[in-house]
């Protein structure tokens, strides 16, 4: 029973049609389902992802009507996107000035080059050099050159004011390893944890912060980090694991495209596992991933109310 990577990141925002632009015209990633959020159903959830919908490849978004977030600790702050090579972070750096997307310029940090950036509702990203390790699959529409393009996750970093408590959850009850640690700009320190193979797919990264204030959600903030189960036996055996240690949590959950365990950690971050199966087109035609609103089963009786309750993209 073994963690394998990042499976997705979900986050905020709070203008669907400007998320839907950036994510797919700016970044070139592949919309790859567009539904809405199972317990709210007035907003959006959108999954951009490889040409394949790989897991591991997802970053998906909540539309909701919020203001932006309050930044501080106790939460992920930064979604980092990989890419294969130094040349594509050269692409990107020329592409994002193009475009009027800021940042901060290439830098080598925990020995790997990466280039931080910000959307415009302020969520924070960076791509980061792979080498070609981890899930990604081209996709033949992206407006980004085949060789450049955004292959899947990289490392989350996450805030907290202190390590010992998310650090237990992510050995003992996670099974993760602690590897190495890095400074941050900042000068803090940020500690690395890994899970199957490692490699940037497969790394969860920890900024102590200690002098900060807990952040407060809104639009740019991540709500929740999921990680990769590969089999639905294994799923069944994480709910026993969380029920055996006692920790609360969600129960299971049937998203349809996914099977989901949610529960937070010591810092408050929610977590949730989720299982590499069915996926995206258990319902559609993989070529044709996105192009339409598509609802789980249990969802489709509802079809015209939520159609009427959703703006266009």
């Amino acid at each position: 029973m073994e963690l394998t990577g990042l499976h997705h990141v979900t986050a905020v925002s709070a203008d669907a049609p400007y998320n839907h632009r950036f994510y797919t015209q700016t970044l070139g990633m592949r919309l790859v389902k567009k539904t809405v959020n199972q317990d709210d159903t007035s907003a959006y959830h959108l999954f951009y992802a490889d040409g394949e919908a790989s897991p591991g490849t997802d970053l998906t978004f909540f539309d909701w009507p919020v203001p932006r977030e309050q930044r501080g600790n106790h939460a992920a702050v930064r979604t980092f996107l990989r890419v294969r090579d130094d040349t594509a972070l050269d692409y990107w750096a020329g592409r994002l000035a193009d475009s009027g997307v800021a940042h901060t310029g290439i830098e080598t940090r925990d020995g790997r080059d990466m280039l931080p950036f910000e959307d415009r509702e302020g969520q924070r990203l960076g791509l980061i050099v792979d080498g070609g390790r981890g899930p990604g699959v081209p996709w033949a529409r992206s407006p980004v050159p085949t060789e450049h393009q955004i292959r899947g996750l990289g490392p989350i970093v996450l805030s907290v004011p202190d390590l010992a408590p998310t650090a237990v959850v992510l050995t003992e009850v996670m099974g993760m390893r602690e590897v190495r640690a890095y400074a941050s700009e900042e000068g803090r320190a940020i500690h690395v944890f890994e899970m199957g193979a490692g490699g940037p797919a497969a790394e969860v990264h920890v900024k102590v912060e200690p002098g900060l204030a807990p952040a407060v959600q809104g639009a740019g903030a991540v709500h929740h980090v999921a990680f990769r189960v590969t089999t639905f036996d294994e799923y069944d055996e994480w709910a026993r694991r969380l029920k055996d240690l006692r920790i609360p949590n969600s129960g299971k959950v049937d998203r349809f495209y996914f099977r989901s365990l949610y529960f937070r950690e010591p810092n408050g971050i929610l977590f949730e596992l989720a299982t590499d199966g069915p996926g995206f087109a258990a319902d559609e035609d993989a070529a044709h991933l996105g192009e339409k609103l598509a609802l789980p089963p249990f969802l489709e009786g509802r079809r015209a109310a939520i159609e009427a309750g959703l703006k266009p993209l």
